[in-house]
């Protein structure tokens, strides 16, 4: 069974506390009724538990009336371990240096092997030697690599507002981006 997703990913490859950050997190979305504070099976990994879907929901969308209500699958999945987060379909592996503008997608992807054991969090363009977190290089689609992900299931064709965005990460104390996947 596939499920189109929003992901949020934190802008950051090693979010410190990213544990207790998870739970805060939790807590405060189940305060705004975005997801339900209790699991159940409506998830898609693994034993299925996630945070089932939540009347506040429609608050935070621009499509509410794209949200799964009423679907197995519409719960909140946190990830507390490093993945990459990318579109499923027709993603480009593309990617640009912020500081010399060229293209450097394929040594970039190529990099991951480094980045996803914990070697390192940072990419050095081999173009100009610019090196920042791999969050800080420029990617046509959005994409994420961190250590804490949360994956709203069956939420994947609308998208979260800005403003909640903004409170989000605000509240995580790391910039975000939304990533989309298709089931």
């Amino acid at each position: 069974m596939e499920s189109s997703q929003l992901i949020i990913v934190p802008q950051i490859s090693t979010v410190p506390g990213h544990q207790a950050l998870v739970g805060r997190m939790l807590r405060w979305l189940a305060q705004r009724e975005v997801v339900e504070a209790l699991p159940s099976t409506c998830g898609l990994r693994g034993n299925r538990m996630a945070y089932a879907i939540a009347r506040g929901a429609r608050s935070v969308v621009e499509h509410p009336e794209r949200l799964p209500f009423g679907q197995p699958v519409n719960g909140l999945e946190l990830v507390d371990k490093r993945c990459i987060y990318t579109p499923t379909r027709d993603f480009l592996n593309e990617a640009g240096c912020p500081e010399c503008r060229q293209e450097v997608g394929e040594p970039l992807f190529e990099s991951l092997e480094e980045w996803w054991p914990g070697h390192t969090d940072n990419f050095s363009c081999p173009e100009c030697g610019f090196e920042d977190d791999i969050n800080g290089f420029l990617f046509l689609q959005p994409c994420g690599f961190s250590n804490l992900g949360f994956i709203f299931n069956g939420w994947g064709e609308t998208r979260f507002t800005q403003a909640f965005l903004d409170a989000f990460g605000e509240r995580l104390g790391f910039s975000v981006r939304q990533v989309r996947t298709d089931g």
